[in-house]
């Protein structure tokens, strides 16, 4: 704006200065070449005043001072042919002021002026006073060029205040383009400063305001989620009695523990949706991945799934937490037993410092050492139709909210996610981590 806004008053400047100092610099030639001709005028008529009144030696005198007084060599042309003062040839000009009229004409290299005197002895004389070029224009290019510099410094000046004028509006429009930016990484106490403009001051108050709505209902938001996870706790204590009162020890022992783990779940979701922000958090993956994995192993054992666990010695640090890593696992796994067929495999990888076959990641993705990546394979049909990574939308009949939470998981940390075909003939879901 500030670079438009300058070339803006430049080109109005320029215009306004051409169709001022033109006309001026024409001007000033004419009074210029109008002087010169008045004084070479006055030359002439003061030696004209001579003629035939002194003799021809008083004649040349005259003529000769009056060429050194007025700086114009001046000449007199008598009717009979002789020719004093100043040499110069008898022109056609010089002739047809002999007829007794007096003129002025172009001549080669300046202008001549031409007084007839009737009445001289054998004839009209002629007195010629001859102005040069430089005669014509002295000055002249001397004001034009200060013209010029005039023009330039006025332009210079248009320039310097429209660049102060539009500073003064684009600072705060660039505040409150910060502000923006701020509110959509999640800042949402970065507030505008009223300033500049009206039209701008309105904007930054609008802002300001949007800003407070939004925050607003966020923590509406958060407050609603929260009452509702925590009705959730009512019927998890009922399944606790439930499971207590079982005959079984192993079933009632192995329900408590689902029951424990939904119950994490809830607090993990309460204390989500309560945190103003959240923290950079970080934990060891190693320990999560393999408690998670043997979590869901008691459940493939019941559908006879074939469970394959790799993961790299450790610790591997991850800049994540530990229940937001628990979540994403619980996730993927649990979309596998529910898309998958009973008896369908899969296999859980955890590598250091590869982002997969396809190479996408590599060192420096969340950390100096390379990124740490969460493989989950499975021999089911593969992923559906549809786009498997659009919040909301499966193509199999779910929620679509567990690959959606994974990749945020996956974000949140400085990583991606990504999609693929498995080697056991299914879907292949890569999880690359930045580390802490």
């Amino acid at each position: 704006m500030r670079r438009w806004l300058a070339a803006l008053v430049a080109a109005t400047t320029s215009l306004v200065l051409v169709s001022l100092l033109v006309p001026l610099a024409l001007l000033v030639r004419s009074v210029a070449q109008s002087e010169a001709v008045d004084s070479a005028t006055r030359a002439a008529e003061s030696v004209a005043v001579a003629v035939g009144t002194v003799d021809e030696e008083t004649l040349r005198l005259t003529a000769e001072q009056a060429s050194a007084s007025s700086g114009h060599p001046v000449t007199v042309f008598l009717a009979d042919g002789r020719v004093l003062g100043a040499a110069a040839a008898r022109t056609a000009a010089v002739d047809l002021a002999a007829r007794g009229r007096s003129l002025s004409a172009a001549a080669p290299g300046g202008r001549e002026i031409l007084v007839a005197v009737e009445g001289a002895p054998g004839g009209t004389a002629v007195v010629r006073a001859f102005l040069s070029d430089d005669d014509l224009m002295r000055g002249v290019r001397q004001t034009w060029l200060a013209l010029l510099i005039l023009g330039v410094a006025l332009v210079g000046v248009g320039i310097l205040v429209a660049d102060r004028l539009a500073r003064a509006v684009v600072r705060p429009t660039t505040a409150l383009a910060e502000v923006s930016h701020r509110l959509a990484t999640g800042d949402l106490t970065a507030r505008a400063t009223p300033l500049g403009p009206p039209e701008v001051r309105t904007a930054g108050l609008a802002l300001n305001h949007l800003a407070g709505r939004i925050s607003d209902l966020l923590a509406e938001e958060r407050e609603i989620v929260a009452d509702v996870s925590h009705r959730l706790r009512t019927p998890l204590t009922g399944l606790r009695l439930e499971a207590e009162s079982l005959s079984d020890p192993g079933e009632a022992a192995r329900i408590e523990a689902r029951v424990d783990a939904l119950e994490r779940a809830v607090t993990a979701v309460i204390n989500d949706v309560r945190r103003r922000s959240r923290e950079r958090a970080s934990c060891d993956a190693v320990p999560v991945v393999r408690d998670r994995v043997a979590f869901w192993s008691v459940l493939a054992e019941d559908q006879s799934r074939a469970v394959g666990l790799d993961l790299a010695p450790g610790p591997l640090p991850v800049a994540v937490s530990a229940e937001d890593l628990a979540a994403c696992v619980d996730a993927l796994l649990g979309n596998v037993f529910a898309h998958t067929p009973d008896g369908a495999s899969f296999r859980v990888r955890l590598t250091a410092g590869d982002a997969g076959p396809d190479g996408v990641g590599g060192e420096g993705v969340g950390g100096e050492g390379g990124p740490v990546v969460l493989t989950v394979s499975d021999a089911g049909p593969g992923f559906g139709p549809g786009d498997p990574l659009r919040r909301g939308e499966s193509g199999a009949g779910s929620t679509g909210l567990g690959l959606d939470i994974a990749r945020r998981v996956a974000q949140e940390s400085g990583g991606f996610l990504a999609l693929g075909e498995s080697d056991l003939g299914g879907a292949e879901v890569r999880l690359v981590l930045g580390i802490a």
